[in-house]
């Protein structure tokens, strides 16, 4: 028996039931995982309300990082004690262990911590698809982020200077701005401040940026489309505020033609290959000090209800992590 989060209806933090599962043992293409640390993100809110529907009654949480053991039948290039990693669904994450697909999981190189990987591999893989092939930076252009001084936004701080792209990110407070702009991001709008539109207009020189990156959704969607240039692309790629309201497409054109995607982790880590080739960009980033994960709230597991209070009232920064 291992402690668990499990959900039977959906709703506030108080669905989640802190409680004793019975894991059994590993079948098929099956591994069984003791967690180290737990990843906490903004997408396991979005399943707990049911705004992301999944079969109840489900476990939640996306990612995490530990130990491998017991294996099950035709699991091939992992092995009992393997250090590794993943972020993926099934949700169950939020668990001491659990048992789950081995094809998900990569290895976890020497050097790189079970916190800083469960602190990483959802935010990190994120932003590698974002960055290489939602829309892919060459270096030399100018964005806009949204949520800078969240654990994406400042990962897309560091991986963006890396690169040369300049970065333009949005922040709901003045403490906020200064951690984004520590971890290199090139301008930051504290939006409780100033117009986000019109300061972009005025970085750019009227120009707009080509690509937005929002995942705050509601409330910044209409004002990132006014940020970009013509041929521009807009991705949503979360709601933090809420979903996006309905809009016509032919909104699209009479900004100059936009594109626009809502782009999932999940599909660009589908095959093995991809996720391998992700992930070993993520590692080579992070050992090559480029990017530091910032580890910056950590929350018992039997204490996960404050950690989504916490995020979803935007009271944290960085990373945050689930202990086991």
């Amino acid at each position: 028996m291992v402690k668990a989060i499990r959900m039977y209806r959906t709703g506030g933090p108080e669905v989640m039931e802190y409680e004793d599962v019975e894991l059994g043992r590993p079948g098929p293409g099956e591994i069984l995982v003791r967690h180290h640390a737990c990843g906490l993100n903004f997408i396991d809110v979005y399943f707990r309300t049911g705004l992301y529907p999944q079969e109840l009654p489900a476990g939640l949480g996306m990612e995490a990082a530990g130990v491998i053991e017991q294996l099950g039948p035709d699991v091939h290039g992992l092995q009992v004690g393997d250090r590794v990693a993943y972020a993926a669904r099934p949700n169950g994450a939020y668990a001491e262990a659990r048992v789950m697909p081995a094809a998900h999981v990569v290895r976890l190189p020497e050097g790189i911590s079970f916190e800083t990987a469960a602190a990483m591999m959802l935010q990190g893989l994120t932003v590698q698809y974002l960055f290489h092939r939602t829309f892919h930076l060459q270096g030399g252009e100018t964005i806009l982020f949204h949520a800078a001084a969240g654990g994406v936004g400042l990962i897309a701080c560091q991986w963006a200077r890396a690169i040369g792209v300049q970065m333009i990110g949005t922040v709901g407070s003045d403490e906020k701005a200064e951690l984004a702009k520590a971890h290199g991001c090139t301008h930051v709008i504290n939006y409780n401040k100033e117009n986000f539109v019109d300061r972009v207009r005025e970085i750019t020189d009227g120009k707009g940026v080509p690509v937005v990156y929002d995942s705050i959704g509601q409330q910044t969607f209409k004002g990132s489309l006014d940020c970009l240039s013509p041929l521009g692309m807009m991705v949503s790629f979360g709601n933090a505020s809420g979903p996006v309201p309905d809009f016509s497409l032919s909104e699209l054109a009479s900004r100059g033609s936009l594109f626009i995607t809502r782009p999932s982790l999940l599909h660009y880590t589908a095959r093995r290959a991809d996720l391998e080739h992700m992930a070993a960009q993520l590692f080579s980033m992070v050992q090559g000090g480029k990017i530091k994960v910032d580890v910056r709230q950590r929350y018992a597991l039997a204490d996960v209800a404050q950690a989504h209070r916490d995020l979803e009232a935007r009271k944290t920064t960085g990373s945050s992590l689930i202990i086991p």
